[in-house]
């Protein structure tokens, strides 16, 4: 009888524990509620609820490592419960374990087709997996079992803006929004589709709205900040980074934007400090380094140049422009493989970055490779007819390999465009020259033999000057 009474007592205490959890967890106290289910899972590792409360808390905190071993440690005594596996699914997607994922997704409909969790959430796992068709057909499915479920078309939302279909995510996201106005970052959602779809004074709107509701949220304000300096706002801007690091001293992105507000206001030094500083803070945040080469590169420290643009490329940026930009650097230091790698990954991200297309052709000319040249400067001029240096060089290429016609061609569209341009003028003038002497030589005349040769080495020691010219800099945002 003592003994039942033992452990009678000690069960209670457990569920004492795990109720005190439960009351920390709804107070925000995440810290306090783990010790609190620790303690009742220490008396009772059997209870399957009190893993999965463990799992949620920690998912509170981002620990979701953790909450995993502990949804799979609910289902060792309640494997078909369906919010454990639905859970455990969604953590498993936010860990990238995708196939993971959509494995218990689908496990999880055959124990019940009108769940509809299970089809909302794959909605997510198969757009980080860019199988967008995939994401479409879950959000029709669980739009038949909840028409209204605002994180459907939240996470449809999100697939639609990875495609680049900014206006249909908003409308998506003002759905959620309508239905659900507390959702999570909603507002800052809407705001950066409308900014992605160029209504830059809508998105503002929205930016405030999200602030109004988390005046404290970093990650926000920062971006806010930098929606401003396109705006043409950049003292809001400057008030906008000062703030974030008033609320997280030392943060390295908000020390970077101050860094560029510097860098575009010509008090370089200033902005030297700001980037070295945030790069210290965080040394795998992209954006310092390259503008540290820039610099460099603008005083002359070619080998200081060299080593800040290789630590940019070892962190693998992913914005076509900031590619172009290393790819012109590079070229500009004479490192044609590292100027090809960074080229060759900008049109990769983004098959329509012209400028990406004519350095290729710059470094194919400089190689004297001039069908790969003329064949870049052609892409190049497909995305961007008008673009005044793909015109220019693409005549000079054309006469390097004898085809005046087409040379004439590009030389005549950019005068039109840019009628004062000294070196369009100049190729332009070789034109006409080699132009002369084939129609001199059709009527008999002969000119000097070494004509040709010495109007051929003046375009090469043109074009020369062409390779040495520094690439156009693309700002970063």
């Amino acid at each position: 009888m003592i003994f039942d009474e033992m452990e009678f007592g000690a069960y209670d205490r457990a569920e004492h524990k795990a109720h005190k959890a439960y009351e920390l967890y709804e107070e925000g106290k995440m810290a306090q509620a783990l010790e609190a289910l620790d303690a009742a899972l220490e008396i009772n590792p059997a209870n399957a609820s009190w893993h999965f409360n463990k799992g949620l808390t920690l998912d509170a905190i981002g620990r979701f490592d953790e909450a995993v071993r502990e949804y799979e440690a609910a289902l060792q005594f309640d494997p078909e419960d369906l919010e454990i596996l639905n859970c455990l699914a969604v953590d498993y997607t936010r860990r990238g374990l995708y196939d993971l994922a959509i494995e218990t997704f689908e496990y999880i409909e055959q124990l019940d087709p009108d769940f509809e969790p299970s089809y909302c959430n794959r909605i997510i796992a198969y757009a980080e997996m860019g199988k967008h068709e995939l994401a479409e057909q879950m959000f029709y499915l669980a739009q038949q079992i909840k028409p209204d479920c605002a994180l459907c078309y939240y996470n449809i939302g999100n697939s639609l803006f990875a495609r680049g279909q900014a206006g249909q995510a908003v409308r998506c996201w003002l759905r959620t929004a309508e239905l659900e106005p507390a959702h999570p970052q909603i507002n800052y959602r809407i705001a950066q589709a409308y900014w992605s779809d160029g209504d830059l004074e809508r998105s503002r709107e929205y930016f405030l709205a999200e602030l109004r509701l988390n005046p404290g949220d970093i990650e926000v304000i920062v971006d806010f900040g930098v929606l401003l300096l396109e705006l043409g706002d950049v003292e809001s801007a400057k008030e906008k980074f000062n703030r974030a690091i008033e609320l997280r001293p030392g943060f390295a992105p908000a020390l970077f934007y101050l860094g560029e507000v510097a860098f575009n206001s010509g008090e370089y030094e200033r902005a030297v400090e700001l980037f070295e500083e945030a790069l210290e803070r965080d040394n795998k945040l992209l954006g310092p380094s390259l503008r540290l080469a820039q610099y460099a590169l603008g005083q002359g420290r070619v080998e200081q140049a060299r080593g800040y643009l290789m630590y940019e490329l070892r962190l693998e940026p992913e914005s076509a422009e900031v590619l172009v930009s290393m790819g012109s650097m590079f070229l500009e230091l004479g490192e044609m493989s590292y100027a090809t790698h960074c080229l060759l990954r900008a049109v990769d991200i983004d098959g329509g970055c012209a400028d990406a297309y004519y350095y290729l052709g710059i470094i194919s000319a400089a190689q004297r490779m001039y069908d790969d040249a003329v064949r870049f400067f052609g892409h190049c001029l497909e995305v961007d007819g008008g673009h005044i240096r793909a015109l220019r060089d693409s005549a000079l290429v054309w006469l390097l390999v004898g085809r005046v016609d087409l040379a004439r061609r590009n030389a005549t569209k950019g005068l039109r465009l840019a009628p004062a341009d000294r070196q369009l003028q100049a190729v332009s003038w070789a034109v006409r020259a080699l132009g002369l002497r084939r129609r001199l030589g059709r009527w008999g005349v002969r000119l000097c033999p070494g004509f040709v040769v010495c109007l051929l080495a003046f375009l090469w020691r043109f074009f020369g000057r062409v390779l040495r010219r520094r690439g156009g800099l693309v700002n970063r945002r």
